[in-house]
């Protein structure tokens, strides 16, 4: 009875393998071996023997007739057989054509030899192979087979068998399926060679067929393996190798690439058929996932997208093994929607980096601050000394890309809060005219690494091909993190603003350099900056020159100023991580160098005064070559009411500042002067001296010091009878050793010594008798330059508080040296009350330094204006702790 089957394969030119039909429910058909009956062909040679002669050309020619085609059999005998396999002799035909006779005639076959006698088809057998063998065919062709070489064998050194094909299309036949997604090929190579090899199809795996008979494969396996032999089975292919099976970047490791591989078992490549990719269609038939760091192998020719075009039909129809696949994160949906309340497509500034995969972003139509993780992606570790330079390198890359730069943001899923992590928007950035990924960059470079999503995670970058396509190329070009190359440690910065001793070595280096180049590595608050000097790797704190900022709280139980934050936020967002200048004109006391910050042509002092942020500090402003742009910004920024002036009021303000009347009793016509503070005492009390410069005596002062020098450059003896005595005018040698006009004060003859006062400078000093000389009488015209002066309106905490020194010592840094403009409030005799422009007064009360000075200043109700001021300084005092408030709301008795 003559049966039907298809042919699945040809072991050799006389033995073809049939297989039945599938089943209803699509279960894997039986097989059946059928040998040729009456006739034999050259036997196929394995790993132990070699092709017979002209077995490979014999068996081709079978394997192209019959392969995949229908055929009608007939049974004569059967075999016994070890397994499951039924092992018949027969006949067989294929399209009314006996498969026997067609190897006879083309000569690829023999008949075989037999005892019996023969029959009329045994004759008609023995014809066909006489015909075939006077005609030189096949097996009978007299000069002999083809020499070749069959290496039966993976190839020794894999990695140069990689290096040499790798990209390029070798014909090929498919040998063996060993599962849907592993093939054992017959490699034709262009020398003639055969080179046996076993093929990982790539960018898809498919479930694993049981290695042992009688043990259940994986769901949907079997499937998966007749789906690819029942198409490529002893087809004709041709076979792309992309790489050996490494499939997971391992950054970091020293050394890593100096190691050859050893030989490998397997290649990743691509099997192509006149049909098609036989992977794409795995995976639409649901039969196959697709493997993710694969991405890199296939991106140069659309390779990965067709398989995710593949998968999302696959999973659409919840084939196979996407039969119980999850759904998109239910957090995020497809269309612009909210995550979490916030747009998932957004455009923002990148106003912070974080880290080497971390940025902050202000969305441009909500202005929201959203900190945003880049997808898939990991930057390297700061805190691992192996990583902390990439980590840096990261970090500063991603800086100078994106700060400040308008970007297009997609948020691909919120990552849930685990542990001491927060919860987070994982988000694809994408800047500049070509949208360009950053993460795609940072990786391609070496700089991050992708993450390795488990397999049914749907919560992944939206490029993630593309990033695992970058890590593959920063893998073989060996960059960044990928190098095996150990970096040096990172060095932290030197701060040079740890105290104003060390401060005070550089600032004249400063002041010859000029603008200085800088990056803002943090704002402390909106006039306070951390600056970080790349070139010299030093670190400072710079204080905005010319005006005051808002304070903010410094710790959560501290209030910020009003509109400390907002300051600090503005600046934050401008200036934070930028790329600027600056310069320095003097040092605090706590090491904080004050001067000027640039971004670009953009003076920042100027724009937070502008923006009703800061207001202009006159005392420091007034000696800026910019002052005049200070003032007008604020100025502007009081006419707009922004911020500190929403309340401004400019009347109000003019009717404040209006000066009193002057027939008010106790208040002097205003009289400015431009004085210079010329000696400070706080030996017991504290008093100071200045000397006013708007006058001919210290031009006359200057010539008469040039001829004192003179005078005493050749030694003067004092007179044999000479003894100084209160009230007398002599010349005096200082410690500085140069002479001087002083004024005798008192006089010891026991100390042979005697307390002089420097007549035009103000300071005191204990001088020996032989240090001492008359004044000589050309030096006596000119009346002393120096005047004794107190503060208007206020006096520094008394010399038993633990702040006197503080308040003495701040103001020697206010005033000492510098030129003032003043005006005298009072005159006490010789000593002059002054009120300087710059309001040194109230800048000592705001500090708690000073207090009031209600008894010893007799003219305040005077000047009601300058006390509500100095009131108001107080308060802020007060509120903020400052000096001797610093315990408490207490004031010194008056």
């Amino acid at each position: 009875m003559s049966l039907k089957a298809i042919v699945k394969s040809v072991i050799s030119g006389d033995t073809l393998v049939l297989r039945g039909r599938t089943g209803p429910q699509g279960q894997s058909p039986k097989e059946r071996v059928l040998h040729l009956a009456d006739v034999v062909a050259p036997r196929m040679g394995n790993q132990t023997r070699e092709d017979e002669p002209w077995a490979f050309e014999s068996r081709d020619f079978l394997r192209a007739f019959a392969v995949g085609k229908e055929i009608s059999f007939t049974s004569t005998h059967s075999f016994p057989s070890n397994d499951d396999v039924t092992r018949d002799s027969g006949t067989a035909e294929i399209g009314g054509v006996d498969v026997a006779f067609e190897m006879l005639k083309n000569g690829w076959a023999k008949v075989k030899e037999s005892k019996r006698d023969p029959s009329e088809d045994d004759n008609r057998k023995r014809d066909i192979e006489a015909e075939a063998k006077a005609a030189g065919k096949g097996l009978w062709n007299s000069h002999g087979p083809q020499a070749r070489v069959v290496h039966q064998t993976m190839p020794t050194d894999s990695q140069a068998f990689v290096s040499e094909w790798k990209g390029k299309s070798i014909d090929a036949l498919v040998e063996q399926v060993r599962d849907g997604s592993t093939l054992r090929v017959r490699l034709l190579m262009p020398d003639g060679e055969h080179q046996m090899a076993n093929i990982a199809l790539a960018g898809v795996r498919c479930a694993r067929t049981s290695p042992k008979q009688g043990e259940p494969s994986e769901p949907w396996a079997e499937e998966a393996k007749f789906f690819t032999e029942s198409r490529l089975l002893q087809r004709s292919v041709r076979v792309i190798i992309l790489s050996l099976p490494t499939s997971t970047a391992t950054p970091f490791q020293a050394g890593a690439n100096s190691a050859p591989p050893p030989p490998a078992s397997i290649f990743i490549g691509t099997v192509l058929h006149p049909a098609g990719n036989v992977a794409e269609h795995l995976v639409a038939a649901g039969l196959a996932r697709v493997v993710d760091w694969h991405a890199g192998m296939l991106a140069a020719g659309g390779g990965m997208e067709r398989l995710r075009a593949a998968e999302k039909v696959a999973k659409e129809k919840r084939a196979c093994l996407y039969a119980n696949v999850p759904t998109a994160s239910a957090s995020i949906t497809q269309s612009n929607g909210a995550a979490n309340g916030n747009a998932r497509i957004f455009d923002g500034t990148v106003i912070r980096v974080w880290s080497g995969d971390q940025i902050s972003v202000v969305d441009k139509e909500s202005g929201k601050e959203r900190r945003l993780q880049l997808s898939s992606t990991k930057g390297p570790k700061l805190s691992d000394p192996k990583q902390a330079y990439y980590a840096q390198e990261a970090r500063e890359f991603l800086r100078k890309k994106l700060i400040g730069k308008h970007v297009k943001v997609t948020v691909d899923f919120i990552r849930p809060r685990d542990g001491e992590y927060e919860e987070r928007e994982c988000a694809t950035v994408r800047y500049g005219n070509q949208s360009s990924n950053i993460a795609e960059q940072l990786v391609e470079k070496g700089l991050a690494s992708v993450v390795r999503h488990r397999r049914d995670d749907e919560d992944r970058s939206s490029d993630y091909d593309k990033l695992m396509a970058a890590e593959q190329a920063a893998v073989s070009e060996t960059r960044g993190i990928h190098s095996g190359k150990e970096q040096p440690a990172v060095k932290p910065p030197v701060n040079i603003s740890e105290s104003g001793a060390r401060a005070t070595t550089f600032i004249n280096g400063f002041k010859r350099q000029g603008k200085v180049s800088a990056v803002v590595d943090y704002v402390a608050s909106g006039s306070r900056f951390k600056l970080f000097l790349p070139k010299d790797n030093q670190s400072l704190t710079l204080v905005l020159n010319g005006i005051r900022a808002p304070r903010t709280a410094r710790n959560p139980s501290e209030r910020s100023e009003p509109f400390g934050q907002e300051a600090a936020d503005f600046a934050t967002r401008r200036y934070m991580q930028r790329d600027v200048e600056f310069e320095v004109d003097t040092v605090d006391k706590s090491g904080g160098f004050i001067g000027t910050l640039w971004l670009k042509s953009e003076n920042v002092a100027i724009s937070l005064v502008k923006e009703g942020l800061a207001s202009v500090h006159s005392f420091s402003a007034d000696g800026l070559s910019w002052s005049t742009q200070l003032y007008a910004a604020e100025a502007e920024a009081k006419q707009a009411q922004q911020n500190l002036w929403e309340n401004y009021d400019e009347e109000a303000e003019k009717a404040a500042q209006a000066p009193p009347a002057e027939d008010d009793p106790g208040c002097l016509k205003s009289e400015y002067l431009d004085v210079i503070i010329s000696d400070v005492r706080a030996e017991s009390g504290f008093s100071f001296s200045v000397q006013i410069l708007n006058t001919e005596g210290i031009a006359t002062l200057e010539k008469l010091m040039r001829d004192f020098s003179l005078h005493h450059r050749v030694a003067q003896p004092a007179p044999s009878k000479f003894v100084p005595k209160a009230g007398d005018l002599v010349s005096a040698k200082f410690s500085d050793g140069s002479w001087y006009r002083a004024k005798i004060r008192r006089a010891s003859s026991i100390k042979k010594e005697a307390e002089v006062t420097f007549i035009d400078y103000g300071n005191q000093d204990s001088v020996s008798f032989s240090n001492i000389r008359p004044l000589d009488p050309k030096f006596r015209s000119l009346p002393g330059q120096a005047q004794d002066a107190r503060l208007s309106f206020v006096r520094l905490v008394a010399s038993e508080s633990e702040y006197h020194a503080d308040a003495v010592q701040r103001f020697r840094q206010l005033c000492e040296g510098r030129k003032l403009v003043a005006n005298i409030d009072y005159k006490e005799g010789a000593t002059l009350h002054l009120h300087p422009l710059a309001c040194i007064n109230a800048d000592l009360l705001r500090e708690g330094l000073a207090s009031i000075d209600r008894k010893g200043c007799k003219y305040l109700g005077a000047y009601p204006h300058v006390m509500s001021k100095l009131q108001t300084a107080v308060a802020e005092a007060k509120r903020d702790r400052a000096g001797m408030f610093e315990f408490g709301d207490v004031e010194e008795d008056e």
